[in-house]
């Protein structure tokens, strides 16, 4: 394990990277930090997967604030530029949103291998995500980044119904916000998405199921890297 900083000028992320071989970027939820990912990275190092975790803006070890969605993308956009490519990236909930709105740049695009969205799609529609996040303890933490990212749901979900690369949902359990139907219309939307459940996790699957999630993003990093040895879960 490897600790690395990305100097951004008004900025500082910190990172780590743990093995070597093709890249996967790893995107924490929001008040999350890049420790959560440790038995992940550890277990994607072990299957000769290159694991980067950074601090988003303001949490960890990095310094700023996370006020707005874009801010958050244009970090994300630094990762991807700092590292080798091709990049999977993995996002768990504000962290996939994050690297959705990267996404939206064609150069950037151009540089991803897949995506992984844990337990987030775009666009969930705003009172429920609101009611979540409240219960939760995010809406008044976060009140800013909260009321951007429900506001930038449509345009989301247009630039990941418009990826032409593999996506995967993995989708928890009890106490997800996602109903079926949220992921569903992501899937009529881009052909190229599949869906993993992990029943047994919540909505930080990468806390409540980390061998889970870590054995989902390696065979499925694996399978998009060799089209002929597919995970049974792969489906467009």
């Amino acid at each position: 394990m490897t600790e690395i900083s990305l100097d951004l000028g008004e900025v500082t992320l910190q990172g780590t990277v743990t093995g070597t071989g093709p890249t996967v970027l790893l995107l924490h939820a929001g008040g999350e930090r890049r420790e959560v990912w440790v038995p992940v990275a550890a277990t994607l190092a072990r299957r000769g997967l290159r694991a980067v975790a950074f601090d988003l803006r303001g949490h960890g070890g990095s310094s700023g604030r996370a006020t707005t969605l874009r801010t958050l993308a244009d970090d994300v956009v630094a990762m991807i530029g700092s590292q080798p490519g091709p990049i999977v990236l993995v996002g768990a909930s504000i962290g996939g949103l994050a690297a959705i709105a990267a996404l939206a740049d064609p150069a950037v695009a151009d540089r991803a291998a897949g995506l992984v969205l844990v337990d987030v799609v775009p666009d969930v529609p705003p009172a429920r995500a609101r009611s979540w996040l409240d219960f939760h303890g995010f809406g008044g933490r976060y009140t800013r980044l909260v009321d951007d990212v429900l506001g930038s749901g449509a345009a989301l979900f247009a630039t990941a119904g418009a990826l032409d690369l593999p996506i995967l949902v993995v989708h928890g359990g009890q106490g997800s916000p996602l109903d079926d139907s949220d992921v569903r219309r992501l899937r009529a939307a881009n052909r190229r998405v599949t869906v993993a459940r992990v029943p047994a996790a919540g909505h930080l699957v990468a806390r409540d199921a980390p061998d889970e999630l870590a054995s989902l993003v390696s065979a499925h990093v694996l399978a998009w890297r060799s089209p002929d040895n597919r995970p049974s879960e792969y489906a467009e």
